[in-house]
C-alpha cells in the first residue's frame, strides 16, 4: 500500500516548524525566517494561524509566542490599548498550550488547582498578580524542566557519572517531546540548556540530592522560584548547595519541604540562616514542612536555636509541618510554646508520626510554667488546622492537650488518630467538644482513627455532643473495634447533628449493627459520604444500604467495600437504585466477591451519572483461590 501523499497544509506546517525551530541556531535559515517572517505568521487569517499554532511542537511555538510577547510589548509602550487582535492570539497560544500540555501529561490535568495559581502576565502588559486563566505556558516548561532535573539525577546517580551537573544529558525522549523529532543540536541535550532556556517559567521545584550542587544555583538564577522541595539531603556539600539556593531565591520562596534528609540541629540552623537577609530574622516563608527527616539527635537535647527563631518570627507563616522526624516530647513542647508566642497567623500545624507521649506533662500540672500557660493570653487564634496523627498520645496527654485545644478559639479541623488516648482519654476531650461546638461553632472536622476507643467512650462522645445551627462537616471513628453496640446510639446521632462526612470503616457492626442501623435510621438524614467498608456485615449490609439511598437525598459517595456480602444482595442494591431520586455518583462494592456469583451482577453497571457507571463492582477472583473470610 503506498504511502498517503501529505497535504499541502500539512507540507507548510513542516517547513514553518523545522525554520522556526532552526531558526535560533542557524544563522543563514534565521536571516531568511527572521522576525518579520515570524510577525507575518503571526498576521495570518485566523483559521490559518490557529492551524498553525495547533500543530506546531512546543519548541517551535514557544519562538513564535515570544515574538507575540514582544510585539504586544511594543503596542503596550505606544499610548492607547493592546489591539483586540493581538489580545485574542494570546488567549490562542494560552489554549494551545493547554492541549501540548494535555497530550505530553494527560494524568497530571486533573491535579492542577486553580486556586493555587496566581497569573502574573508583566510580559505582555496585560495583568499583573492577580487571579485570572491558568498560564499554560508557564505551567508546559515548569512540568518540563521538572522531567529534565528528575532525568539528569538518574544519570547523576550512576557510578560511571563524573563532572559538571550542567554536563549531564537529558534523554531523547524528552527532547522529542519538545521538538517532534526535528534535529537538535547537541547543547540542547544538555541539563544546562534547559535551564537557562527554561528556568524563567519555574515557580516549583523538586531536587534530589544529587543535584543540590553549588553548581545548581548558577542554573538556577533565572528561576523565580516560589516552591522548592529537597529530597533526601544528607552531605555537607549537599546542605551548601540547598543554603546558596534558598539564599538567592529568599525573596520570591513561599512555600519549603524537605523529605527524607537528615537536618540534625547544625544543619537545620544552617538552612534557616540562609532564609533571612543578613543582619534580620524576618522572612518571607508561608509554608514549612518537614517530611520523613530527624531533627534531633538521639541523645542530644539540643534544639536548633536558629529553627525556634525562625518560627517565632515568620509574620506570614501560615503552615507548619514535622511529620516522622524522630522529635521528642521536649522538643514538641518547645515549637508549640514558639508558635502560641509567636505574633504569626498560623493556618495549619502538624506534628505526626512522632512519639511525643509526655510533651505537655514535661511541666508538671501544678506548677507556676504550667498554670502561667494556660492563664496567658499566649493563643494560636487563627488556627483552623491541626494534626497529631501518630503521636503515641495517651489518655494524660489528651487531658493536656484539652486545655491547650481551648487556645485555639478558630479550629475546624482536629486529627488525633492513631493514638492510643482510650475511652479515658475521649472522655477528657468531651468538655472541649461540647464547648467548640456548642458555642463557636467553628469545630467542623474531627477524626479519632484507631484510638484505641471502646463502644462505651463513643457512645458518651455522641450523646454529649449538642445539636447544631450549623452542622458538623466530618466525623471519623474508624478502625476502634465498637461492635454493634454503638450502633442505635449512632443512627440517633445522624437525625440529630446533621452530619455530611461519616466514616465508621471497620469498627465491628457485623450483621446485628447493620439490622439496628436499619431500624433505628431516621426518615431523612444529611450524609453526602459515608464509609462502612470492612464490617463484614453480609446481607444485612445491603438491606442498610437500601434503607441508606432512600433516606438520604444528597448522599454522593459510598464505600461499602469487604463487607462479605452474599451473591443475593445484588438484587436488592439494584432495586434500590432503580428508585434513586438522590445525587449519588459512587458506590464501591469492591472486596465483595461473592456478588460475583450472581447471575444479576452486570446490572449494576448499567446505573450511571454523566455517563459514567456509579457501581464499583467486585473483581472476580481468581480460579483456585480460596476465599478468605477470616478477618
Amino acid at each position: 500500500m503506498s504511502e498517503e501523499v501529505p497535504s499541502l497544509l500539512a507540507l507548510c506546517l513542516k517547513a514553518i516548524t523545522s525554520a522556526i525551530i532552526h531558526g535560533e541556531f542557524f544563522t543563514d535559515i534565521f536571516e531568511c525566517y527572521g522576525y518579520d517572517h515570524l510577525q507575518d505568521i503571526l498576521d495570518l487569517p485566523s483559521d490559518l494561524l490557529d492551524s498553525v499554532v495547533i500543530n506546531l511542537p512546543p519548541l517551535a511555538l514557544q519562538t513564535l509566542h515570544n515574538v507575540l510577547i514582544d510585539d504586544c510589548m511594543e503596542k503596550f509602550r505606544t499610548p492607547g490599548e493592546i489591539h483586540g487582535r493581538k489580545r485574542g492570539r494570546y488567549d490562542n497560544f494560552n489554549i494551545a498550550w493547554k492541549i501540548l500540555f494535555r497530550k505530553r501529561w494527560p494524568e497530571d490535568l486533573r491535579k492542577i488547582d486553580p486556586r493555587k495559581y496566581i497569573t502574573t502576565d508583566d510580559s505582555a502588559g496585560i495583568h499583573n498578580s492577580v487571579k485570572g486563566p491558568l498560564d499554560w505556558q508557564q505551567l508546559y516548561w515548569e512540568k518540563h524542566l521538572q522531567n529534565c532535573l528528575d532525568d539528569a539525577a538518574e544519570r547523576a546517580l550512576l557510578p560511571s557519572f563524573y563532572g559538571r551537573i550542567g554536563e549531564l544529558r537529558i534523554s531523547n525522549s524528552i527532547i522529542n517531546a519538545i521538538s517532534h523529532g526535528e534535529n537538535m543540536l547537541d547543547e540542547c541535550f544538555r541539563l544546562s540548556y534547559h535551564c537557562d532556556r527554561f528556568g524563567c517559567y519555574a515557580r516549583c521545584l523538586r531536587l534530589q540530592n544529587v543535584l543540590c550542587a553549588v553548581e545548581i544555583c548558577e542554573m538556577l538564577r533565572s528561576c523565580k522560584l516560589q516552591k522548592l522541595i529537597f529530597i533526601r539531603i544528607i552531605s555537607k556539600t549537599q546542605v551548601d548547595g540547598v543554603c546558596m539556593l534558598l539564599n538567592h531565591h529568599r525573596k520570591t520562596l513561599l512555600s519549603l519541604e524537605f523529605i527524607h534528609c537528615q537536618l540534625y540541629p547544625t544543619v537545620m540552623n544552617k538552612i534557616c540562616s540562609s532564609l533571612c537577609e543578613e543582619g534580620s530574622l524576618i522572612h518571607g516563608i508561608q509554608s514549612f514542612c518537614v517530611k520523613s527527616s530527624p531533627i534531633s539527635e538521639s541523645k542530644s537535647s539540643l534544639i536548633p536555636t536558629c529553627l525556634l527563631s525562625f518560627l517565632s518570627s515568620g509574620r506570614l507563616l501560615e503552615s507548619v509541618c514535622f511529620s516522622d522526624t524522630k522529635m521528642q516530647p521536649k522538643f514538641a513542647k518547645k515549637i508549640l510554646d514558639t508558635l502560641l508566642s509567636s505574633s504569626s497567623d498560623l493556618v495549619t500545624l502538624e506534628i505526626s508520626e512522632n512519639n511525643i507521649s509526655g510533651w505537655l506533662s514535661k511541666i508538671e500540672r501544678q506548677s507556676k510554667d504550667f498554670r502561667s500557660l494556660l492563664g496567658s493570653d499566649a493563643s494560636l487564634k487563627s488556627l483552623t488546622v491541626l494534626n497529631l496523627r501518630g503521636s503515641n498520645l495517651h489518655s494524660n496527654d489528651a487531658e493536656d492537650l484539652g486545655h491547650i485545644l481551648v487556645k485555639m478559639p478558630c479550629l475546624k479541623s482536629l486529627d488525633i488518630s492513631d493514638n492510643p488516648i482510650t475511652d479515658e482519654g475521649i472522655r477528657s476531650l468531651i468538655p472541649y467538644f461540647v464547648r467548640a461546638l456548642g458555642k463557636t461553632n467553628l469545630l467542623s472536622n474531627v477524626k479519632l482513627e484507631n484510638c484505641n476507643l471502646s463502644s462505651g467512650g463513643v457512645i458518651e462522645l455522641l450523646r454529649s455532643l449538642p445539636s447544631l445551627e450549623e452542622p458538623l462537616n466530618m466525623l471519623s471513628i474508624a478502625d476502634n473495634h465498637l461492635g454493634s453496640s454503638v450502633a442505635a446510639t449512632l443512627a440517633k446521632f445522624l437525625g440529630a447533628s446533621g452530619l455530611r462526612e461519616l466514616n465508621i470503616e471497620d469498627i465491628g457492626l457485623g450483621a446485628v449493627g447493620f439490622k439496628e442501623l436499619e431500624e433505628i435510621l431516621p426518615q431523612e438524614i444529611a450524609l453526602s459520604f459515608i464509609n462502612i467498608s470492612k464490617n463484614r456485615g453480609g446481607i444485612q449490609t445491603a438491606y442498610f444500604l437500601s434503607r441508606l439511598i432512600s433516606q438520604a437525598p444528597n448522599l454522593v459517595s459510598i464505600n461499602a467495600g469487604a463487607n462479605i456480602m452474599p451473591p443475593e444482595s445484588v438484587d436488592i442494591i439494584c432495586d434500590a437504585l432503580k428508585l434513586l431520586k438522590g445525587k449519588l455518583e459512587h458506590l464501591d462494592l469492591s472486596e465483595n466477591s461473592h456478588l460475583c456469583r450472581s447471575n444479576n451482577t452486570s446490572a449494576l453497571l448499567e446505573f450511571c451519572h454523566q455517563g459514567k457507571p456509579i457501581v464499583m463492582i467486585p473483581s472476580p477472583p481468581q480460579s483456585g483461590t480460596p476465599y478468605d473470610d477470616d478477618p
